[in-house]
């Protein structure tokens, strides 16, 4: 059974091509280092949880610890620090929770590909039930009527030839 690929099949699958690259774009453009000392110290300081306000980044948060943070942030960087360094030391003194987003490590990886896992789960399950929709929509081979036989094709050529007498 040869099977054709419709238009509808190719604007799906197309439409889910365009989807993969945009998610593909966006991940990969999502992470650039800023030029500046004070751009990289915000960038870091947004990316930290203040210990003590509630819902706000180190960047945004008025207290004292939080102004402590953004100091200690621009000195790590002054040593040399990697951003991934100075992070690391503070979920060290404060802990996971420290963290505006999940690590990505352990359990809390889930949250970064469980979307994904969903989009592609959905994808699956469109393409799954257009599949069997087309194949209700189309007419099935074991539904044609049987062959004639031998017999039946010489009845049909005479009631046809008779049939063309009659009107010529």
């Amino acid at each position: 059974m040869s099977r054709r690929w419709s238009a509808a099949d190719l604007l799906v699958a197309l439409a889910a091509l365009a989807a993969v690259v945009t998610v593909g774009l966006v991940a990969a453009g999502g992470h650039r280092a800023p030029a500046s000392r004070a751009a990289q110290v915000q960038q870091i300081a947004s990316g930290l949880h203040c210990p003590i306000c509630k819902d706000l980044s180190v960047a945004d948060s008025p207290a004292p610890l939080a102004q402590q943070m953004r100091q200690q942030i621009e000195q790590d960087l002054a040593t040399g620090q990697s951003a991934d360094q100075i992070r690391t030391g503070f979920v060290a003194a404060y802990g996971d929770s420290v963290l505006m987003s999940p690590p990505r490590h352990g359990l809390a990886r889930t949250a970064y590909y469980l979307p994904l896992t969903v989009v592609a789960g959905g994808a699956l399950l469109v393409l799954t039930l257009l599949r069997r929709w087309r194949r209700l929509s189309t007419p099935d081979d074991s539904e044609a009527p049987p062959p004639l036989s031998a017999a039946q094709r010489l009845a049909l050529r005479r009631a046809v030839e008779r049939l063309r007498e009659e009107e010529g």
